[in-house]
């Protein structure tokens, strides 16, 4: 399933040391940008799907999902960093041609992130019962919340697997395989979910009345849909990436498995500082969520269909960064700075044209995304007046967002983390808890805005000033 073009060839030239012209740089980024910023897209399509499917359902039902979000946001951030750690060794080593260490590192992942998945679920399921009452969530939405944190709990493993092949496959230049696997999943998301949220009905089929079957799960049912989806994909990326894949296959050759102290050490310099930033940003989103849910459940059930329409806008950028994440790390494995530099700058250039127009499409288009997601009019008009304050951010968003995804290929996530975690928690969480009491939701999101446009801004100072690629 890996798409033959001249991206090979391109990425061939950096391995090899070969001069590129700009012409060439320019065109290897675009080509893996494009597939990455489609899988970024399908992914939180899903979200999307689940949120306005739950969304007919009415405002308790969507409440129930957007209260736990941000935890489960939480638990998905612990395990990309895991597969982080590993994917970037990888990336590393195929610039450097080496890629019998590259299939080392790849057996030895697939160990250590089952073990680390594994132990991260039993975590989640353990606390799924108390979570919604920590939160500050309704007694009304209770049930429902817990119960969706525990299925996403449960299929964690798939999940980590997911992100760990993907990321694989992204680091030897392979974007074309996980976007469209990305874009199945979000099908059978779709498919799932209708037949697992709502119960059996009968439906006017030009002229034919046609019996549904449904279990009628809701909430319930979109948390096991989402499962159900993960769990295929899981399965046929593995597929892809040892079976197929011409630089990572393993399935046909003899190696160890077995964890090496190298390779966990080296993981661990990577994923650390990512999880515990991780950790530490989804505690302030959830710290934020402590802060919305007093306003009620209109405003939870905003701000949580606020939130995912906004990800459908800023999920190109996340692309970009993909693909500057693979272009950095071959280049700094093929050790060519220069052509270090000019994929970084050409990535963060890219992710910003393309977030503002994004931004611009979001400011426009927000009453009509409100409105796919939910009928609720009270819900549509705050989540609508939010998505047109975060709009403004979404350029130097972008230029976080993808500056992040540079140092991330270099190996260089210490520093990115902590700046990070100082604005998130200095500057969102002080404006938002000032801010929320007089204005409400919005106070919120004006606080949101104005720590993304800060964010960004010292991420390209530290870009411009180049001491991380020493």
């Amino acid at each position: 399933m890996q798409k033959k073009d001249g991206r090979n060839g391109l990425l061939k030239l950096v391995q090899d040391g070969q001069p590129m012209t700009l012409g060439q740089q320019l065109k290897l980024t675009v080509q893996l940008s494009i597939p990455a910023i489609i899988s970024q897209i399908s992914s939180i399509l899903m979200q999307f799907i689940d949120a306005s499917m739950v969304g007919s359902l009415g405002a308790e039902a969507s409440a129930s999902i957007g209260l736990v979000s941000t935890t489960t946001w939480l638990f998905a951030g612990i395990s990309v960093a895991c597969a982080t750690g590993f994917y970037v060794q990888v990336s590393h080593l195929l610039g450097s041609k080496d890629t019998v260490n590259a299939r080392s590192v790849l057996r030895q992942s697939i160990v250590m992130v089952l073990i680390f998945s594994l132990a991260v679920s039993a975590i989640g399921c353990a606390v799924s019962g108390p979570l919604p009452r920590w939160l500050g969530g309704e007694a009304a939405i209770r049930h429902d919340a817990s119960m969706y944190f525990l299925i996403f709990m449960l299929s964690l493993p798939a999940l980590q697997l997911n992100m760990l092949a993907s990321g694989m496959l992204r680091s030897s230049g392979n974007m074309y395989t996980p976007s469209m696997l990305n874009i199945l999943m979000c099908l059978l998301d779709v498919v799932f979910n209708f037949f697992l949220i709502f119960p059996s009905r009968t439906v006017d089929f030009i002229g034919m009345e046609i019996c549904l079957p449904g279990a009628g799960l809701g909430v319930t049912g979109a948390a096991l849909g989402t499962a159900f989806a993960s769990v295929v994909i899981a399965v046929l990326l593995l597929r892809s990436l040892c079976f197929k894949s011409p630089e990572l296959a393993i399935a046909h050759e003899k190696g160890s498995f077995r964890p090496t102290r190298q390779c966990f050490m080296n993981a661990l310099g990577i994923a650390l500082p990512m999880g515990c930033e991780r950790v530490i940003m989804c505690g302030a989103q959830i710290m934020s969520t402590v802060i919305v849910a007093p306003l009620g459940t209109i405003a939870i059930a905003a701000n949580s269909f606020a939130i995912t329409a906004e990800s459908l806008c800023y999920m190109p950028g996340h692309g970009v960064s993909n693909a500057a994440t693979t272009l950095v790390g071959q280049s700094i494995g093929a050790r060519r700075k220069d052509l270090t530099w000019r994929f970084a700058h050409i990535s963060v250039l890219m992710g910003i044209a393309v977030m503002t127009v994004m931004g611009i499409v979001m400011y426009v288009a927000a009453p009509l995304m409100m409105g796919i997601m939910t009928p609720d009019a009270a819900v549509q008009e705050l989540g609508a007046k939010v998505l047109r304050i975060e709009a403004f951010a979404e350029p130097m968003y972008a230029a976080s967002i993808v500056v992040y995804g540079v140092f991330v290929g270099v190996g260089d996530t210490l520093v990115p983390s902590i700046m990070n975690l100082g604005s998130i928690w200095a500057v969102r969480l002080t404006l938002a808890a000032v801010l929320a009491p007089g204005l409400g939701l919005e106070g919120v999101w004006i606080a949101m805005c104005i720590e993304l446009c800060f964010r960004g801004f010292i991420f390209l100072v530290r870009l411009y000033r180049k001491k991380w690629l020493k």
